[in-house]
């Protein structure tokens, strides 16, 4: 399961920018956030994987997205300038972007290597 993120739920689950400088993470869990429009073909494809990987990986990471044309401002701070653009956001590191639409396996791969660090 998926939570669009407005600005107000990203400063509180995942990094409040406007207090923070530096990189601090909110969350209880790693996170990915799906940054996508309606527009945009790709991000159509990877929409519904990470909607399987968000239950397979339940309770292990959240999967957020955030609506590059309703939320500009957050696009904007994480320099967003092709879509689908997803981040990686382990729990004490710094996240990782990743641009294009992923197929599964390589999701699953990132998952596990980046956010889980299983290998």
């Amino acid at each position: 399961m998926s939570v669009n993120l407005t600005k107000e739920l990203f400063l509180e689950k995942v990094f409040n920018y406007e207090v923070n400088k530096e990189w601090k993470y909110e969350g209880d869990l790693p996170c990915i956030i799906d940054f996508w429009a309606e527009w945009c073909r790709p991000c159509k494809m990877v929409g519904p994987i990470l909607e399987e990987l968000g239950n397979e990986y339940a309770g292990k990471i959240h999967v957020y997205k955030v609506n590059t044309e309703e939320e500009q401002e957050l696009a904007g701070a994480f320099g967003i300038r092709s879509i689908p653009s997803l981040l990686f956001v382990p729990m004490n590191e710094q996240p990782q972007m990743a641009v294009g639409a992923l197929p599964k396996e390589t999701l699953k791969q990132a998952i596990n290597e980046v956010l889980l660090k299983t290998n």
